[in-house]
């Protein structure tokens, strides 16, 4: 059985580290967003540190350089005062730098890191190829908001040590809103809809157990086959527990997600799991009047795999705090669902 190594919860004044290993920030609300996410957390007992590349833009989608991007995030595992690692944002370049990680430094001083999206390139790296966990959560700019929605609330007091069974949320930003001051929260657009299926049979309640690995599909696909991912060496050595892949994309239309996990599939990536939780996806959309629902029982029905779909997980938010490696319970029912993580 694989051991995960879980790095150090976060203690009354320890310090996080924000760096931009994608893209960076500057425009001004998203500067102030910042600002007051760092004095919120301050007040809620953890220190805030601003890498040198999170006001940082190039005019290309990224901070800055690939070799500069790199050296701060090692930079930043090594450096033993720091507790915790936050991404500024996502983006599209961050897989530029993975060739330059230190893979050898984060076993050696195991630090969390969280982020979502393009931040899937370290996260789900990081995870498969040295077992140490990483969460996939939000990005920093959610600790700005005026008024924590109770995502961002149950977020830190995970990354605090506690475990909070994290109930779904009522409603869910289906369109998308520009900050006008950068304090917005987020808005409720349309009602949160869990559902549930084996195979192509739909489900009104389900059960999973497993350890959980998984992340932003497009990032994923990416990944897949490279030496930038271990997934089947994870998924061989935490078999005994079972394994729960979760998936949320964000540009895949109805065709792209069939072809996508067709390919996943071929690669032997849905053997021996315990199921798939599916977020919802940012851009549904479809050149052959398919459906995501559709898309996605035209590749999994056969193999009567359990799955949920319209979890909180990914771009349309609130989302879950999903912690890589750790062992999860997640439940549905009627709709709703839930998510319990154990770190052991």
């Amino acid at each position: 059985m694989g051991k995960i190594y879980y790095p150090e919860w976060l203690n009354e004044g320890d310090l996080m580290a924000v760096t931009a290993p994608s893209s960076g920030i500057v425009d001004e609300p998203d500067v102030l967003r910042f600002k007051n996410g760092k004095a919120k957390l301050e007040k809620a007992g953890i220190k805030v540190e601003f890498g040198d590349t999170v006001f940082n833009y190039d005019g290309h989608g990224r901070s800055c350089e690939a070799a500069k991007r790199a050296e701060e995030f090692n930079r930043m595992v090594k450096d033993k005062n720091i507790k915790f690692i936050s991404s500024a944002c996502g983006g599209d370049y961050l897989c530029e730098i993975l060739p330059l990680i230190d893979y050898e430094g984060i076993k050696a001083n195991p630090t969390w890191f969280q982020g979502f999206s393009d931040n899937t390139g370290l996260c789900f790296s990081i995870t498969t190829k040295t077992d140490v966990a990483t969460i996939y959560g939000d990005n920093f700019g959610s600790y700005g908001m005026e008024e924590w929605h109770r995502s961002v609330e149950e977020n830190v007091r995970i990354i605090k040590g506690e475990t909070v069974k994290q109930q779904s949320f009522d409603m869910y930003e289906d369109e998308r809103h520009e900050k006008i001051t950068g304090l917005e929260g987020y808005f409720g657009d349309k009602n949160v809809n869990y559902k549930g299926f084996c195979g192509y049979n739909e489900v009104s309640e389900i059960n999973l157990q497993g350890r959980m690995i998984g992340g932003c599909f497009d990032v994923i696909v990416d990944l897949s086959g490279t030496t930038y991912e271990d997934y089947k060496g994870f998924v061989n050595r935490h078999k005994d527990d079972g394994i729960i892949l979760y998936l949320e994309s964000f540009v895949a239309n109805s065709e792209t997600t069939v072809r996508w996990l067709w390919k996943l599939r071929e690669m032997g990536w849905f053997e021996g799991i315990n199921g798939i939780v599916f977020g919802r996806p940012t851009f549904e959309s479809t050149e052959s009047d398919t459906t995501y629902e559709e898309a996605v029982k035209t590749v999994l029905g056969p193999l009567g795999i359990t799955y949920i779909m319209g979890a909180d997980i990914g771009h349309k938010k609130p989302q879950f705090t999903v912690i890589n490696g750790a062992k999860a319970t997640i439940s549905m029912k009627d709709g709703k669902g839930s998510i319990l993580l154990s770190c052991d």
